[in-house]
């Protein structure tokens, strides 16, 4: 275990967590939503640091990095955890992991032999990614000081959902981002993701304004947020307060998890939902997940 950052002790042993917006309020022997944070007698430990439960070496591409070392390998790892309940969630076996259920596999990795499994494998860059890095911060953060002082690049896969000073402490050693931006409305992340969007939007401005090259991911799921006004939205908040530069992934949705009742995403919905980012004024719109017509592939 690992004293956890970002939290103020209390009254009767009690913590507050303030890594997230969560600001879990955490009870003496308690975890918080992430479920990979807890409270032993009033100090806040990280229960995951260090334990890396995936390892890979990935294409950029896959993150998905299309303007950042394009063609390159990225060393990726996660540990268990997610301070979001996404109910089409994707890496759900590892991600949804609470206190109910440690039964996965993980194994014990320092800085060091991250920094050198990325090297030994020619990766340029670290990525922290499948779950989610703001609930493993105090090893991303660990692991991306090092790496930048190895010469290697770091990116966060991540939802967004982190407070603006966990951001500030980690765009230091931070180069790239793929922030999901799962939906321009308030309700869906309520309803479906344990979430909210005012904070989403802001990490995505701030890590723009401190210089992180910041790509935007949005899976388009059938009826929930699929509608030409809200994709709409999606693409001219892009354009006005993140860049019309800013590549947007616009992914299509594969029934998953929790949300098996809805069909997959149409390849006509994908690209309607290119072609009104492209309206909208941004200069790169990737479709993703989908086999294109007359490409005889699949994105």
């Amino acid at each position: 275990m690992k004293e956890a950052s970002f939290y103020q002790p209390l009254a009767d042993l009690k913590v507050r967590c303030e890594l997230c917006p969560h600001n879990c309020l955490i009870a003496d022997g308690r975890r918080g939503i992430c479920g990979v944070r807890e409270n032993r007698q009033g100090t806040l430990y990280s229960l995951v640091y260090g334990r890396v439960v995936a390892a890979a070496i990935d294409p950029i591409e896959k993150k998905p990095l299309y303007h950042f070392l394009p063609g390159t390998k990225t060393y990726s790892i996660a540990t268990v955890g997610c301070n979001f309940r996404c109910d089409f969630c994707q890496n759900w076996e590892i991600s949804q992991i609470r206190s109910k259920d440690e039964g996965r596999k993980t194994k014990d990795e320092k800085p060091e032999d991250v920094v050198a499994a990325a090297q030994e494998n020619s990766c340029p860059s670290i990525s922290y990614t499948y779950t989610e890095p703001t609930i493993y911060f105090e090893f991303a953060y660990d692991c991306a000081k090092l790496a930048r002082e190895s010469g290697l690049k770091n990116i966060f896969v991540t939802n967004g959902y982190m407070n603006p000073p966990v951001v500030e402490a980690i765009v230091p050693y931070l180069d790239a981002a793929n922030i999901d931006l799962k939906s321009f409305r308030e309700e869906f992340y309520h309803k479906y993701c344990g979430g909210k969007l005012a904070p989403v939007l802001e990490t995505i401005r701030l890590m723009k304004q401190k210089g992180v090259w910041v790509e935007l991911t949005t899976l388009i799921i059938p009826g929930l947020n699929d509608s030409d006004a809200e994709l709409a939205e999606i693409a001219g908040f892009i354009v006005k307060e993140v860049g019309a530069d800013t590549p947007w992934h616009v992914s299509a949705f594969r029934p998953t998890y929790k949300m098996i009742d809805r069909p997959p995403t149409p390849v006509e919905t994908v690209l309607r939902a290119q072609a009104i980012g492209l309206k909208a004024g941004l200069k790169h719109v990737h479709p993703g997940n989908v086999r294109l017509p007359g490409s005889g592939v699949g994105r």
